[in-house]
């Protein structure tokens, strides 16, 4: 029989995926110090933010949405994942990838600039994978 995933730990899986795509060490201090400098209420213990990590509690709505606007995920894609039909997929040459907020956010802030500043974009992403690609080289 399969193992039934609680949607407590389903949250905290994404809460942890999150994270790393913030480049956040899913830390239940560092999580609770970073949380408390943007949450206007009454501030979470450490102890509270490993709760949320491990999936034994959720955060209620107020502090859900700190935590995405903090983590830069829609509300709805941390508490609940992705719905059918609103995932934004992208088609690269290794295959599809899935955009998370903060890459559709930016694609959206992108596609706002005029032609010449989108040139200059574009040459910066190209200058950053051309020097990925060299530090491979052995």
């Amino acid at each position: 029989m399969p193992k039934v995933v609680s949607e407590s730990q389903q949250f905290a899986d994404r809460l942890r995926s999150a994270l790393e795509s913030a480049g956040v060490r899913a830390s239940p201090t560092l999580v609770a110090n970073a949380f408390n400098l943007r949450y206007h209420g009454r501030s979470i213990t450490p102890h509270t933010a490993r709760n949320w990590l491990l999936g034994k509690v959720m955060p209620t709505q107020d502090k859900l949405r700190v935590l995405a606007e903090w983590l830069q995920v829609s509300p709805d894609e941390l508490r609940f994942g992705r719905a059918p039909g609103k995932t934004y997929v992208y088609e690269m040459n290794d295959g599809p990838i899935e955009m998370a907020l903060a890459d559709r956010e930016m694609i959206d802030r992108y596609l706002s600039l005029s032609q010449a500043e989108r040139k200059t974009i574009r040459d910066v992403v190209s200058a950053f994978v051309l020097a990925k690609a060299a530090e491979r080289m052995p």
